[in-house]
């Protein structure tokens, strides 16, 4: 995935189609001068729609797409035929888009697998054409309902990841080192905050030619969930991953602390993110000699943890083990 072209935030105007008008025609013959009524009914307008495609991995190509529009239904015909429908609008999104009201937040759906569909907006229905309306005290009915106006929102689309393994970190933690070193993905890695502005995915082989997905999204800073740093933008991205590790490093001034800080910025976002299986990496461990470790084992919290260097390589398998095991129950 190159960063330049990652996009997880669109905002689009869609509008449905118009139905169809039904038709007040009578039927009028050599033979049948006064035939009575055959107007057809008026087809539906077309829906907005959208659609998982697994190949696509961001919303770029809908960031320069404001509006989105349907086709309106054609008017019903004579001999009761009914008019065609509009042309429906298929917005193809990677899997794990949410769609939400621009002015209401309100979730109006959500796309999780390959080819699955929902639709976002509904076309107007067709007009009633004028043989509908045939009584007894009216045998000729001369006019036909007009076809449903179609709906017209702002929607929002926001891209949450899907992943098996979520990093969780401080800026600077590690995290793109680590994707860099476990999976082929090419993150950008540099010793100042905020290096990963968009989340990078990594492809971790594991034992007898098993894998799982990485994800390295933005490091957290304190009081992300009120939108500080790159808050909410990163913590989106958390809801999705089955596993998250979290990373802290061996020379942090408080190692169980850090922890804290990001496991409550995770609950004031998502209380549910709680629920979500948790590792401890302890990264940057080349650096501590055996009676360190032991120090600092002492003070970790109570989840399973792992001490790791990206660097020299070490710990990598373990931390591998463990991430299999809450991710698979084996």
């Amino acid at each position: 995935m190159a960063n330049p072209n990652f996009v997880d935030y669109v905002k689009i105007n869609c509008r449905s189609g118009k139905g169809g008008a039904g038709s007040a025609h009578l039927r009028r013959e050599k033979f049948v001068p006064k035939g009575g009524p055959d107007g057809g009914d008026g087809g539906r307008g077309g829906h907005v729609i959208m659609k998982g495609n697994s190949q696509l991995w961001t919303l770029l190509h809908l960031k320069y797409t404001r509006h989105i529009k349907a086709g309106s239904g054609q008017a019903g015909g004579r001999q009761t035929s009914t008019g065609a429908s509009g042309e429906d609008k298929v917005i193809e999104v990677p899997l794990g888009t949410v769609a939400k009201a621009a002015d209401s937040e309100e979730i109006l759906c959500e796309i999780t697998e390959d080819g699955e569909t929902k639709v976002l907006l509904e076309g107007g229905k067709g007009g009633l054409g004028n043989v509908h309306f045939k009584s007894a005290t009216n045998q000729t009915p001369r006019s036909a309902q007009p076809g449903e106006q179609g709906q017209e929102a702002w929607i929002v689309m926001e891209l949450k990841l899907l992943a098996d393994v979520g990093l969780v970190g401080f800026p600077n933690a590690g995290k793109s080192t680590l994707l860099s070193v476990v999976s082929a993905a090419k993150p950008e890695i540099a010793e100042y905050p905020f290096t990963t502005l968009r989340p990078n995915l990594g492809i971790v082989s594991y034992r007898d030619h098993r894998s799982f997905v990485m994800a390295d999204i933005p490091g957290i800073i304190e009081n992300a969930h009120r939108g500080k740093g790159l808050g909410l933008r990163f913590l989106r991205h958390i809801e999705r991953n089955a596993v998250l590790l979290f990373m802290v490093p061996a020379d942090a001034n408080d190692i169980g602390e850090e922890y804290k800080i990001l496991l409550n910025e995770l609950k004031q976002y998502n209380p549910e993110l709680l629920d979500k299986p948790r590792v401890l990496a302890v990264t940057k461990s080349d650096l501590l000699d055996e009676e360190l470790t032991g120090m600092i084992r002492k003070g970790l919290p109570d989840i399973p943890h792992v001490f790791i260097s990206s660097v020299a390589q070490k710990g990598l398998n373990k931390m591998k083990d463990m991430i299999w095991k809450n991710i698979t129950g084996d």
